[in-house]
């Protein structure tokens, strides 16, 4: 199929993949509790571009820089914790309540800013793109000439199966915090909460090992 095999195993793969908590599993259940659908939404949309970022960057070879020099992959990894404390510290400022928003005022600056960090917090983490690099080819046949296509298949199905797990959190996470982010005392304890879930994050990522 395409030069792919093992297609149904992949897809069962991508599920129990997905269905594992980790760093974008976090970004967006804290951006819903916080800032409802809306902010959960445009989430997913920015991680799951990141996953097409590190598809493409696979497929390409580039992602093989990561896995041969520890110095790129240090320095990624450094920069997307920084990037993520950084968020995490901007939610704690925030946390007054001033800054909680329901869905309705969203506006389209608030929209790019939200696609842009969930893009970085995914691309900027090497470990994604060690991943991709090392799962994806188990599943391209040796025999197809070029691997460019297979890989691209194979990251839409990842792209798919994500944004349907990640859209049903947003889902759950925005109707469990919709009846108290409007009242900013406990609007204040979500954005605090979700600080300091960006930042553990942060921290967990500045720690990781590429093996």
């Amino acid at each position: 199929m395409l030069g792919i095999h093992d297609f149904p195993l992949y897809v069962f793969s991508c599920i129990l993949l997905n269905l594992t908590p980790g760093q974008d599993t976090m970004y967006i259940i804290g951006r819903s509790l916080a800032q409802g659908r809306r902010a959960g939404i445009v989430s997913v949309l920015g991680i799951m571009t990141g996953v097409w970022v590190h598809t493409l960057l696979a497929a390409l070879g580039l992602s093989v820089i990561l896995a041969t020099s520890a110095m790129a992959f240090a320095v990624v990894k450094f920069a997307g914790a920084a990037y993520l404390i950084w968020i995490g510290i901007r939610f704690l400022l925030q946390s007054n309540g001033a800054d909680v928003m329901p869905d309705n005022r969203m506006t389209a600056r608030n929209d790019r800013q939200i696609f842009q960090q969930g893009m970085l917090t995914n691309v900027l983490n090497p470990k994604v793109a060690l991943f991709f690099l090392s799962f994806l080819p188990q599943f391209v046949s040796s025999r197809t000439d070029t691997v460019f296509l297979p890989f691209m298949l194979l990251g839409l199905v990842f792209f798919t199966t994500g944004s349907i797990w990640y859209l049903i959190l947003v889902h759950g996470a925005s109707r469990l915090s919709q009846r108290f982010r409007h009242r900013s005392t406990i609007g204040g304890r979500l954005k605090r909460l979700t600080g300091l879930l960006f930042i553990g994050v942060g921290i967990r990522l500045a720690f990781a090992k590429a093996h």
